[in-house]
């Protein structure tokens, strides 16, 4: 009977060592499942069962990558040590998480679509829901280095502060654990219960049950760098001396005797460096002898030193044999050196050394941590003065450090400065609280312009365009077609009232201060650049017009806005477009209007710069630099959502729409990938049912043709988020292009 595992393949693909595995589950494509693996190369290699050379490979990542957790629908993620996670679907990055300040040790997939979490150095685990932080969990005092999911509320994080915590999806903290005796590297959770293993740095498998730690399984190696359980319930162990070890409670898999036996003839012979901290403080001078171990343990996994002529040996105590197992020999002293990176904690951080200080016999002995780059005597005036000792031992204390770590050179320092990112980099969250400035106009008067009243709804084009909220195409008997997507052209906003517009100019100018002020010229060339393309008349309009219009759109904030609704109407006129558009001009022009899209800004400005961004999608010109300028307009844009003005919401709705229908002719995946994120984010914040319908639109008009685009929706959650739009009687529009779209899902 052959109780163990044969190897089948030895799959190759990275040109340097490979840093973790994981499995992507059976598809329709690849029955059997994929493996992934992470490398020192910076690379993924995506392997089936049956070859040992990769399918393929993913690049993208800057830095060694660490860690893989496989989702549903063929989604993957990944961290790396250059600070970021990457979400990837088949072999194409479709997002990528930015706001870690150190490297990604840890991330997972939660059951719940688009959830996903991030555990990192820089001491924080991090939740993200379709691609952007939705939450920070602090408590850890060192790196994060595991994650494990409890469920769909709860998960568990491990980390080198030797602590395992267990929280809640909301951000609680429910319960600390603490055990381990050093670094804590990997956590896995029994199936189908909250039981769960940890493995770390102090030699150690760790067993957790009702919250406790029920077993210490010890290994003859430093460091155990990972464990899994098993479907089946047995642990599986990967350690430092390159063996991998499978241990179960069923008696049918359990080694043979001899294979056992020679285990614990392995483990007895290790030899265990008292500096690691793992076995407590030892003094040999006071250890019993051999007689010691007459006497049964109260606990499994409990251990015991003795002394046997000079040497020190280590015990643990088996319950279920009823026997003292040694554990291996306690050797050297303070200035042995450590060959793996078994640092000493002291409150939660690493050391070279904790020494034991006695001031005088009868007192108490005081902790004296210290690194091989510290000072010496800046340690032991610290340390006098934390425990509150004469100064006049600064001397005495100092030498004794100095004797006692002779011939150590300087190690790297072990601080966790952030050797990745540089400063100023945006870190995707959400603004903080909305504008409280009303979308009115704050001057008033008689017949008062407002921009966004909602009088400027979009203008009809005919009478069965889904967008003018009529539903005259509606007959009870006919079968419904599909007439709301994929969208092929730009949807604009072009209601006006040219006289309105130029009235509050022209109010407005006069209370502008001199360097600001319009001439009565300026204003007559406003006028006819207006009229030039808000009617059908030949004119063109001229480069006068356009810079005159260019030095009343850098009017102070609070009056600049009848300048950016001139902005708005006239930027659909080819000749205009093209002007602001071109490469020439484009980055002033892109930067003065995402200048408005400041969530502390006026409403009224926010809301013309998004209808003017729509606006630039009515040539080929704007579209270019629309899509050049994605990234930048759409991580500002989407920080709109925040207000309750539903006006705003049909803007940034609509703009999401104009770039669904490039992104759907270009069929480009990672921009899709960034605005499904938009949709899934903006989905949960509005009300108003005409952004819903038109969200619903680019919805259906990116994952239209695109069986990828489908997939990444469905592990982004969309589907369950707009259900409820499918039993909206009113308008009938949301309710019908809602089932399109769930059709396709």
């Amino acid at each position: 009977l052959n109780r163990g595992f044969t190897e089948m393949h030895c799959m190759s693909g990275h040109s340097n060592f490979v840093s973790c595995v994981c499995i992507i589950p059976p598809s329709d494509l690849y029955p059997r499942g994929l493996i992934a693996t992470g490398g020192n190369d910076h690379n993924i290699c995506i392997f089936t069962v049956d070859n040992p050379a990769p399918l393929y490979v993913l690049k993208g990542h800057k830095n060694t990558v660490c860690s893989l957790s496989s989702g549903k629908f063929g989604t993957l993620l990944s961290g790396s040590w250059d600070t970021t996670a990457r979400v990837w679907l088949s072999d194409r990055c479709m997002m990528t998480l930015q706001g870690h300040t150190a490297a990604i040790w840890a991330v997972k997939i939660l059951p719940e679509q688009g959830l996903m979490l991030t555990g990192s150095a820089d001491k924080t685990v991090k939740l993200w829901k379709a691609g952007r932080c939705e939450r920070t969990f602090t408590g850890h005092e060192d790196c994060v280095r595991g994650l494990a999911i409890l469920s769909e509320m709860e998960f568990l994080s491990c980390a080198n502060d030797a602590s395992v915590r267990r929280w809640q999806i909301s951000g609680e903290c429910l319960q600390v654990y603490y055990g381990h005796t050093n670094y804590i590297y990997s956590i896995s959770v029994f199936p189908q219960c909250k039981d769960f293993v940890t493995t770390g740095e102090d030699r150690s498998l760790r067993i957790w049950k009702q919250g406790e730690c029920a077993q210490t399984i010890r290994l003859p190696a430093q460091s155990v760098w990972c464990c899994c359980v098993l479907d089946n319930g047995d642990i599986v162990v990967g350690a430092s001396d390159g063996i991998i070890r499978v241990f179960t409670e069923s008696l049918e898999r359990t080694a043979s005797a001899e294979e056992i036996q020679a285990f614990e003839n392995e483990l007895s012979q290790t030899s265990i460096d008292p500096k690691t901290g793992d076995l407590g403080d030892i003094n040999a001078d006071e250890l019993p002898g051999r007689d010691h171990l007459k006497d049964p343990g109260t606990r499994d996994g409990q251990t015991r030193l003795i002394k046997d002529n000079e040497k020190v040996e280590a015990y643990q105590w088996s319950v279920s044999e009823g026997r003292w197992i040694k554990i291996g020999d306690v050797v050297g002293s303070s200035g042995a050196t450590q060959q793996t990176s078994g640092k000493v904690l002291f409150e939660g951080k690493e050391y070279d050394y904790i020494f034991t200080i006695d001031v005088n016999e009868s007192g108490p002995s005081y902790k004296l941590p210290y690194n091989i780059t510290d000072d010496p005597w800046l340690t032991a005036y610290n340390f006098l003065q934390k425990n509150d000792l004469n100064p006049m031992f600064l001397d005495q204390v100092a030498k004794f450090v100095m004797d006692n770590t002779k011939g150590q050179t300087l190690s790297s320092s072990a601080q966790f400065s952030d050797p990745f990112t540089g400063a100023g980099r945006y870190v995707p969250g959400f603004s903080s609280g909305s504008s409280t400035v009303p979308a009115a106009d704050p001057l008033t008067g008689a017949g008062r312009y407002v921009p966004g009243s909602a009088s400027n709804a979009v203008a009809p084009l005919s009478g069965v365009d889904p967008y003018t909220g009529m539903d005259a195409y509606q007959s009870a008997s006919a079968k419904v077609e599909n007439i709301y997507f994929p969208k092929k052209d730009a949807v604009t906003f072009d209601q006006a009232n040219p006289m309105q517009i130029l009235g509050k100019l022209k109010e407005l100018n006069c209370s502008a201060t001199e360097e600001h002020k319009l001439t009565e010229d300026d204003l007559i060339i406003l006028e006819k650049l207006l009229s030039a393309t808000c009617s059908t008349s030949a004119e063109m309009p001229t480069a006068q017009q356009l810079q005159t219009l260019w030095k009343a759109l850098n009017w102070p904030e609070g009056i600049v806005f009848p300048a950016l609704d001139i902005l708005r109407l006239s930027i659909r006129h080819l000749t205009v477009n093209e002007n602001f558009c071109s490469d020439k001009d484009h980055v002033q022009f892109i930067t003065l209007l995402r200048k408005f899209l400041n969530p502390e800004g006026k409403q009224a400005n926010q809301l013309l710069a998004l209808r003017a961004l729509c606006n630039c999608f009515v040539s080929q010109a704007g579209q270019k630099l629309m899509m050049e300028q994605r990234d930048e307009i759409i991580t500002q844009a989407i920080e709109m959502k925040s207000g309750n003005n539903k006006n705003i919401h049909i803007a940034l709705a609509t703009l999401t729409l104009n770039y669904a229908a490039c992104l759907h002719k270009d069929n480009n995946i990672e921009g899709k990938a960034q605005c499904l994120s938009v949709i899934s984010t903006v989905m949960e914040v509005i009300q108003d049912l005409e952004a819903v319908f038109r969200l619903l639109v680019a919805l259906g008009t990116l994952i239209s043709d695109d069986t990828n685009a489908v997939q990444l929706a469905k592990s982004l959650g969309v589907d369950s988020q707009i259900k409820k739009y499918a039993s909206v009687s009113d308008p009938a529009k949301v309710k019908e292009c809602c089932r399109f779209v769930l059709n396709l899902l």
